[in-house]
């Protein structure tokens, strides 16, 4: 790979691009002057039945209510308004699915399909503020079914289609969803997936234990033979299909629950991220409007996540449809059926704006460089990165291999808990440094701050800290979904003295006071931007009979971020197989969690390095998982540990 040849520290914008950027620096002048305002006119990009007033109660933190009395409804800020302003032929979304067949889906038709489901949802008996999971790949109808939702002020729950059937039943059960609605399977490298298969075993996983399903609903997808229970289950075409395409929207308030969002904790349970309407759809619009420069009926934006992931929910769906954007929507892997298919898709839709994980990108520079050049990528025009930080060198690489060393990149933090990007910069305002997350966006405020919260100290080289949220936002998490004690002290408790939320992250700033994010704090790793917890992967791992206690740490990973090290202890009675029980350990986590959660490593051990309490120290196997030189040994009970653990990984 020849070396990158621009090297600068930053990259600020050109005069052409800041002359027609939708944000310029005022935009800074005016969140400061009056906060409550910039976002009042912020909400005034959607459309309200009953107009708020009061643009935020914080009488009750860490409980916010925004837009108190406004009422509105989600999907038809997406969808109905466009049309209703004679933008129905304009194409919403340029379906590609994996095996090469396409869809053009106009606002119109997708008005009427998003019609047809919320008249077929209302005659299956679901009302709103009841629950519906949505386990599906990326197919139209999976949009489709969220925006129905929505429409109905039916709360939906979507889970990740590669989960499995035991993370699909927690999260059934946690919401008490009345309806999943899947496919019959997905596409995968070509292959046909059984998917409908992993929802009948989720209902029927815990024997006689009852749920809360009534329905299934199934997407004919791949053609594969289904398992079926008449009266329960559901042909789509057989039934969303035939209905009427007419239906009236009807507002819900502000704070009406639109979607819960399962995110891994540092406890085996999922944590189910609650978002509500007009503060969620007013961040979505202003942040997708404002940080990817979009201009409705130009532009042609493609997010490469999944509807599964907070990405897909505020970057697919609301974002992007609430702002009138022609946008891409892909099925499958990006090397399927060979590594060029992401290039051959901007190609073919002349995408401007594209938005994927810094994980993608350093998969795309293993590939090599000569896989993007043989293409003709001159239609992009802003390039974006989500999901963890990206290194310098990614950035660099992206930007002028993709982005034909012009176009600005917008490197986002934001996380499943706030709803929408939070620090990033402005592509017409911002000199950007490759690998910083630079500075808050307008209407937000961020710090960095020590273990007391005393703020870190500018460019010292250990100034780095914790990155907090110091005022309410419009996006932010309203609870976690039947927990409120557990919402308090995951999220607000360290800082309660301040009121401060935090982020779980580690931060720092550098002499000019941009932010840089650093990753992780707590037993969450991040692997290629999904959130998988050290205690879900032990859990999965001392499921199996031969293992009697295990350690799980994220080691950083050149391509996925960071990578899974299992440290695991047999149990006396278990014979090591070598590779084979390895191997056993690894489709196990893949069988239990997802195969994104399979640990890169697995390393049989007699002892776990553990303090006088009883605690494992995970940072000192960290130390050994990235063969650095060990931190303060002197906790714990028996610092010999290490030799045995060196010895086995030898």
């Amino acid at each position: 790979m020849t070396e990158t040849t621009d090297h600068r520290d930053s990259y600020p914008p050109t005069a052409a691009f800041a002359a027609a950027a939708n944000a310029d620096a005022s935009l800074y002048q005016r969140a400061v002057a009056d906060r409550d305002a910039f976002w009042a006119e912020q909400a005034q990009r959607l459309h309200w039945e009953q107009p708020w007033t009061q643009v935020l109660d914080w009488n009750d933190p860490p409980v916010a209510k925004w837009f108190v009395d406004g009422k509105l409804n989600v999907a038809y800020n997406c969808v109905d308004r466009h049309v209703l302003d004679g933008h129905g032929d304009q194409v919403a979304i340029h379906w590609e699915g994996e095996p090469g067949d396409s869809r053009d889906i106009t606002y119109a038709e997708l008005l009427a399909e998003v019609s047809r489901a919320a008249n077929y949802l209302t005659e299956l008996g679901l009302e709103a503020g009841d629950r519906v999971a949505i386990y599906m790949p990326m197919v139209p109808e999976a949009i489709v079914s969220m925006l129905a939702c929505a429409r109905l002020g039916l709360t939906h729950s979507v889970v990740f289609a590669g989960f499995s059937p035991t993370a699909l039943r927690q999260r059934v059960d946690d919401a008490s969803a009345r309806l999943i609605i899947t496919t019959d399977g997905q596409w995968r490298r070509g292959k046909a997936a059984p998917l409908k298969e992993a929802v009948d075993e989720a209902l029927y996983a815990n024997g006689d234990v009852p749920h809360s399903v009534e329905h299934v609903l199934v997407v004919r997808r791949t053609d594969i033979e289904v398992p079926w229970t008449e009266g329960r289950d559901l042909w789509w075409h057989e039934t969303v299909a035939q209905a009427s395409p007419e239906h009236r929207a009807q507002a819900f308030d502000a704070e009406h629950p639109l979607f819960i969002l399962y995110t891994s904790g540092t406890t085996g349970k999922p944590k189910g991220i609650l978002h509500t309407s007009g503060g969620y759809l007013t961040q979505a619009s202003y942040t997708h409007h404002n940080v990817f420069d979009h201009k409705a009926g130009q532009d042609i934006y493609w997010c490469t996540a999944d509807i599964g992931w907070v990405t897909g929910h505020t970057y697919i769906v609301y974002g992007p449809l609430s702002n009138r954007t022609t946008q891409v929507v892909y099925e499958g892997t990006p090397n399927f059926p060979d590594e060029h298919r992401h290039w051959n898709i901007i190609e073919k839709y002349g995408v401007t704006i594209y938005y994927t994980a810094p994980t993608l990108v350093r998969t795309f520079m293993k590939w090599g460089r000569e896989i993007p050049a043989a293409h003709d990528l001159s239609s992009i025009r802003v390039l974006g990165s989500v999901g963890e930080p990206i290194n310098p060198e990614a950035w660099r690489w992206y930007r002028e291999v993709i982005g034909a060393n012009s176009a600005p990149i917008v490197d986002t933090w934001w996380q499943t808990e706030t709803g929408s990007i939070m620090i990033s910069p402005l592509p017409g305002v911002t000199a950007a440094k490759p690998g910083a997350a630079m500075t808050a966006l307008p209407g937000i405020s961020a710090k960095v701050v020590d273990e007391e919260g005393k703020a870190v100290e500018l460019g010292e080289t250990e100034a780095n800290g914790y990155l907090v949220l110091d005022q309410p936002w419009p996006s932010m998490l309203r609870g976690i979904w039947g927990d409120m004690d557990r919402y308090r002290a995951t999220y607000w408790e360290r800082y309660a003295e301040q009121g401060w939320y935090f982020a779980g992250d580690g931060a720092k700033l550098d002499a000019d006071g941009d932010l840089w994010v650093l990753g992780r704090v707590d037993d969450v790793m991040n692997v290629s931007g999904h959130r998988i917890s050290t205690a879900e992967v032990e859990s999965a791992l001392v499921g199996h009979s031969g293992v009697a206690e295990a350690a799980v740490v994220g080691a950083s990973d050149a391509t996925t971020g960071q990578g899974i090290v299992a440290f695991v202890i047999l149990t006396a009675e278990a014979k090591d197989t070598g590779d084979a029980l390895i191997d056993e350990l690894k489709a196990e986590v893949s069988r239990e969690i997802s195969p994104i959660a399979r640990p890169r490593e697995i390393h049989v051990v007699p002892e776990l390095p553990k303090t006088r309490s009883g605690k494992i120290m995970r940072r000192l196997l960290r130390d050994v998982a990235e063969g650095r030189e060990l931190g303060d040994t002197s906790t714990l009970v028996d610092p010999n540990v290490f030799e045995a653990i060196r010895a086995s990984r030898a």
